[in-house]
């Protein structure tokens, strides 16, 4: 293993580990120097490198860690850190190969109660420290592993080093673990990107870059509640009536044409939501988000910090009150469909109505995405891919000569057409 060095800005090395290990003995090194490994994409502190740390099993150094950040799983072949396995259950060493099955989630995925929580969450055992580093380019707050001070920003590319900051965010309760790996994930990012018609051909380039493909889990709400809503509108009655008219011969004709006879209408609906899903950041297009669902909510399992071994995630952005206040949102196509369906006859109008929630509980939750950005022409492009089902969805840039020639070809094609026509 190859490892370059870097103190204020300088590189130095490349050295093997056993001359890192002599260099921090007599104190050429610090602990505190970063460095980089062949094929790692980040930087990190010496002090972290597989194969300077003692043994242990993962109980023993998740202890170390102070409460609440970032817990690690060391190898206890080399030292290194274990990752999540995406689908297999298991935890593997990326240095040496071993294999570990992952710990077992204990307890339950539970609903909160909304309305009783909604002061106290933050302030309470709820919430949890962790290191974050807010990226400078787009806003994300990206959660960091221990001892990370750089890398670069899952939602953007853009790297950063700097010293990460503490912030108490509500701990997750559930989450979906990743179940398609990266390289299945890469396969649907090509499946995706090769299917999109006057794309540049820098984006079928960069489709060919597997290390541009991040696992990231994406903070997400969930709410449950009982609506009751009153509603006043008026019932529409369909009803026929002959009309004479004048065709365009000057023969006189009658037709039918349809009216509405309008009653006043009103009452009450009672309508039950469960799981509404709300994403809890706005760093990432909205409708791209959205439209990677549906999710297997009931697979969900509780938190377990093994699951994120090896992956980043983002801490909400989107406060608990404002995340219900978007799920009303998402609520009110089916009040208004029960509306309607209540007033009944042939069409409906709703003039008023006000709705009220009850027993409303929500969940914490963490979804499993593989995610991709690059920068097109001073432009950031952002794909997803669905880390559970493989669905894709993302921004693309436009290749304006392509659609030009392709314009051009097709104005060529009519222009032939039109004069073998006219030579007949």
């Amino acid at each position: 293993m190859q490892i370059t060095i870097n103190r204020d800005g300088e590189n130095f090395g490349p050295y093997s580990l056993e001359e890192v290990r002599d260099l921090l003995a007599n104190g050429t090194l610090k602990e505190t120097d970063l460095a980089h490994t062949e094929g790692s994409e980040n930087w990190t502190p010496v002090s972290t490198l597989p194969g300077l740390q003692s043994s242990g099993t993962p109980e023993a150094k998740s202890a170390q860690s102070k409460e609440g950040g970032p817990t690690t799983f060391p190898c206890s072949g080399c030292g290194g850190d274990l990752i999540y396995s995406p689908g297999a259950a298991k935890m593997e060493c990326p240095y040496c190969g071993a294999e570990v099955d992952c710990p077992t989630p204990t307890g339950e995925v539970l609903e909160h109660d909304f309305e009783s929580q909604l002061a106290s969450l933050e302030a309470n055992a709820t919430t949890t420290t962790v290191s974050q580093v807010t990226c400078n380019a787009c806003g994300a707050e990206n959660h960091l592993e221990a001892n990370q001070t750089s890398g670069e920003c899952a939602f953007c590319g853009t790297p950063f080093v700097q010293q990460p900051k503490e912030a108490n965010v509500i701990k997750p309760q559930a989450l979906l673990p990743f179940a398609v790996t990266r390289d299945e994930g890469i396969g649907h990012f090509r499946e995706w990107i090769n299917g999109l018609w006057f794309a540049p051909n820098k984006l079928k380039h960069f489709a060919r870059d597997i290390q541009k493909l991040k696992g990231l889990y994406l903070p997400h709400w969930t709410y449950d509640s009982d609506t009751t809503t009153d509603y006043m509108g008026q019932r529409g009655v369909a009803y026929y009536v002959s009309v004479s008219y004048t065709d365009s011969d000057g023969n006189r004709r009658t037709r039918q044409e349809r009216r509405i006879r309008w009653y006043p209408a009103s009452g009450r609906v009672w309508v039950k939501f469960d799981d509404i899903l709300v994403p809890a950041s706005d760093t990432l297009p909205r409708e791209y988000v959205d439209e990677l669902e549906p999710w297997d909510l009931p697979a969900l399992t509780p938190y377990e910090d093994a699951f994120l071994s090896g992956f980043q995630s983002e801490s909400y952005t989107v406060d608990l009150r404002g995340g219900f206040d978007i799920a009303k949102i998402k609520m009110e196509p089916e009040i208004e469909e029960t509306i309607r369906w209540d007033i009944g006859g042939d069409e409906q109008r709703i003039h008023h109505k006000t709705t009220y929630y009850s027993d409303i509980t929500f969940k914490y939750i963490l979804l499993p995405v593989w995610i991709s950005a690059y920068r097109f022409k001073d432009k950031t492009y952002q794909f997803l891919v669905n880390a559970r089902t493989g669905e894709v969805q993302g921004e693309r840039p436009w290749s304006w000569i392509k659609i030009t020639l392709a314009v051009l070809a097709a104005l060529a094609v009519i222009g032939t057409i039109i004069y073998f026509a006219n030579e007949k």
